[in-house]
């Protein structure tokens, strides 16, 4: 259970599907409120800026249907666009580095160095094996079967239409003296690009893999005071030699994994990156035209201590130096997570909805964490 005691080691994926369908935050908590007469959801909005008196949050200006309106706050505004929506609206509003402001065209009202600075994000490859035996889902790309597939799944909510194929999974150290994993697998029983466009003709199998911790740092500023125009993304990925290094180990031991023995009776031999990929340079290669994001930015709007001069927000998400406001979403994390970001999100969220409500926090968990008794020597 790699959400339990022991991440370390190779186990069934755990995934967030109730019944056949995704279990997204919107089905499993949104749906639920719909009906409640303290909620008003407006969609197809276009939030413009958050609105200060002073150093004191109180609403949101925002378009809707060629509109320009006012929502103001009762209590207090809570900002959840997301790793990149969070940080350009805050700087959009006036809180931000005040160099990135002053470029744009936005008036100072809060100088908060971090907004926007720490942007993290997890990279994959895709690491494809031929398939000797006819099991793999390549045999499932034709209308026919997709027919099939959908049908079942629309009568019976079961099948291959309910899954998301990723049964499998994995986390492993890339070398001694790692105390916690830093290299994360997703299996996938086929051999193709996450859409089914560009599959491999025949049988195959791959591993979604990357390291997941990076060292390099980016960044989101916005170019101008326009809210529509989209801010400038610079994730500066694979910049360190850490990272480097990192991503060659992570190739040379997925080939390791992938050639194991109780792999014999399916190996027909790689398909990417090939056996003509060995030395660094050609690691480097590759990856530099192989690799993807995984979809994870965070760390944006990072939470940290009073004397950290780049952290956003404080334990309870409130953005320092200025009230009634929080930011509650992925950006808020000091460090990536070690692992994919759906369920810590959702952790945030329901922490932070306990703040809000000036709930008691649980009790710190003294749950025991397994790692390797001699990590500091063995990377197995």
């Amino acid at each position: 259970d790699y959400n339990g005691k022991q991440q370390e080691g190779f186990g069934p994926m755990h995934m967030t599907v109730d019944n056949g369908v995704r279990a997204s935050t919107a089905r499993a908590h949104l749906n639920k409120a719909k009906k409640r007469d303290n909620l008003t959801l407006i969609t197809g909005v276009h939030a413009r800026k958050i609105l200060l008196d002073g150093k004191t949050a109180v609403g949101i200006e925002y378009d809707h249907k060629g509109k320009t309106h006012t929502a103001t706050a009762a209590k207090e505004v809570i900002l959840s666009a997301g790793s990149i929506g969070s940080p350009q609206l805050l700087q959009l509003s006036g809180i931000g580095p005040k160099s990135v402001l002053e470029a744009a065209g936005v008036d100072l009202i809060h100088d908060l160095p971090g907004v926007g600075e720490n942007l993290q994000d997890h990279l994959e490859v895709y690491f494809q094996v031929k398939c000797k035996q006819p099991v793999t889902l390549n045999a499932k790309l034709g209308l026919l079967s997709k027919a099939l597939i959908g049908a079942r799944w629309l009568l019976s909510r079961t099948g291959l239409g309910a899954t998301n194929h990723f049964e499998s999974c994995a986390f492993i150290r890339s070398r001694a003296g790692i105390k916690a994993p830093d290299i994360q697998y997703h299996f996938l029983p086929a051999a193709m690009r996450y859409d089914g466009r560009a599959a491999f003709t025949g049988h195959g199998y791959q591993v979604h893999v990357g390291p997941n911790k990076p060292t390099s740092r980016g960044r989101v500023w916005i170019v101008s005071n326009d809210p529509y125009a989209h801010p400038k993304i610079q994730f500066n990925y694979i910049s360190t030699e850490q990272d480097q290094a990192d991503w060659r180990a992570c190739i040379r031991l997925t080939r390791e994994i992938l050639q194991q023995q109780a792999l014999a009776d399916y190996d027909a031999g790689e398909i990417e990156p090939g056996h003509g990929v060995q030395s660094d340079a050609e690691i480097d290669a590759w990856v530099r035209q192989a690799v993807e994001s995984a979809y994870h930015p965070s760390c944006t709007c990072k939470m940290g201590a009073a004397n950290d001069d780049m952290a956003v927000v404080d334990s309870d998400c409130k953005v320092r130096g200025i009230e009634q406001l929080r930011v509650v979403d992925s950006s808020i994390f000091p460090l990536i997570t070690n692992g994919n970001l759906n369920a810590p999100t959702i952790m945030v969220a329901e922490k932070a909805a306990d703040s809000i409500r000036g709930k008691t926090p649980l009790p710190p968990s003294a749950a025991e964490v397994w790692y390797h008794p001699d990590y500091q020597n063995c990377q197995r």
